[in-house]
């Protein structure tokens, strides 16, 4: 069923670009992004009001995400994916925030903790099984790191699995978990006997598996939250991740995960930005356009000046990506400075709105409310400024 929304404006977004960015990316970029655009522009944008309002996951995008690139881009052909570049995955991961971070976050979720860590930590019988599937949408995953005790501290994790001869049995729990409730696959991390921990592909019908929806969220409505429920779940020992364990398995997924992020919130700026733009050559008061007045024109001065700022630094990152050069510091601070941006601007359009700016007329209220799981989710504000802390400093500050 398609629902159309009764309040939402047509899309009529225009991509800022005031350092001319357009010239650094190439011909393929463009075609990627502008078709992620013309997408969400199509698919998005005339339904995510009414789904958030009532706080329902739009299932029906599922095939558009994949056929855009929005499941693993970056994963290679022969797996399924579109093969491309970091930069082609940012740019996506920005076009689908820029519809709403909720959507994002689902394609997030199975790009980069699903199904790069199958790519990358799996076997070969594990790629062939399960990527061509989530690369298309068939098969929707999510990723068990975080417990109900355990968020910025992962490696406290509780959650266990024990050798049982021809399979292993899995006991606990994690929260907070995107695409949980209707996940077909979960990729989750689990302490062994020895106490290291390791990857574990479990599937959706295992006996004692159960994913209960978190409700009441005033974030991230269009998307499905939940838990992951572990009771004596026997897992075939062929879904253990074979290739890496440790800390630095789970970690490196957040990399990537973390990477998008930075692009998807430059994403929800733009929105609010041109939004707010729009809205300032339009609405007249004292007898002239607001966009007229002094303190409007600062706020939209330091808005274009953030999001070019970020544009540069994602740009940057992303060739770094792509020549293998990206530390997990750097990945970090474009995170964070990115999430903090966006909310920041988020906040100053909505006030340029005045009240129209809380309705569901416009999209700023949704991003803002979004935002504020963002920038705690992937690592939280704090957490990232003591990463990048410690980076240049060399003392660790989290304990």
């Amino acid at each position: 069923m398609t629902f159309k929304s009764k309040t939402m404006r047509p899309d009529l977004f225009q991509s800022p670009d005031y350092y001319l960015l357009d010239e650094l990316l190439s011909d393929e970029h463009k075609m990627v992004r502008d078709a992620a655009r013309a997408w969400v522009k199509k698919e998005v944008s005339p339904i995510i009001e009414d789904f958030a309002q009532r706080a329902e996951f739009p299932h029906q995008i599922v095939k558009g995400l994949g056929e855009i690139g929005g499941f693993g881009p970056y994963i290679p052909v022969e797996y399924g994916g579109a093969g491309l570049d970091q930069i082609s995955y940012g740019l996506i991961m920005q076009e689908i925030e820029r519809g709403d971070s909720g959507v994002r976050s689902t394609s997030s979720v199975q790009s980069s903790l699903v199904m790069y860590p199958i790519w990358k930590y799996g076997n070969e019988e594990q790629r062939m099984k399960y990527l061509p599937k989530l690369a298309t949408g068939e098969f929707i995953g999510c990723f068990g790191l975080t417990e109900p005790d355990y968020g910025s501290n992962p490696g406290g994790m509780v959650t266990n699995f024990k050798d049982m001869g021809d399979h292993y049995l899995l006991n606990g729990a994690k929260m907070w978990i995107s695409n949980a409730p209707f996940a077909d696959i979960a990729v989750v991390w689990a302490k062994n006997e020895e106490g290291r921990i390791h990857g574990l592909i479990v599937e959706r019908g295992m006996e004692g598996f159960s994913t209960p929806e978190t409700h009441n969220k005033w974030s991230l409505r269009a998307s499905a939250t939940g838990e992951l429920i572990f009771d004596n779940v026997k897992v075939p020992k062929e879904n253990l991740l074979p290739n890496k364990s440790g800390l630095g398995a789970p970690l490196g997924c957040l990399d990537s995960a973390r990477y998008g992020i930075a692009w998807g919130a430059i994403g929800a700026a733009m929105d609010c930005y041109d939004t707010a733009l729009r809205y300032s050559k339009e609405r007249i008061q004292f007898d002239k356009p607001i966009g007229a007045t002094q303190l409007q024109q600062k706020k939209l001065a330091e808005m274009i000046t953030e999001i070019t700022k970020a544009q540069l630094l994602t740009w940057r990152l992303g060739v770094l990506r792509n020549d293998g050069k990206a530390t997990t510091a750097q990945i970090s601070m474009a995170k964070r400075n990115n999430v903090d941006m966006a909310l920041t601007i988020a906040r100053d359009a909505r006030q340029m709105l005045g009240g129209m700016g809380i309705t569901g007329e416009y999209s700023i209220m949704r991003h803002m409310m979004n935002l504020e799981s963002v920038v705690t989710y992937e690592g939280t504000h704090d957490i990232h400024l003591l990463i990048t802390g410690m980076d240049v400093t060399g003392f660790p500050a989290f304990k």
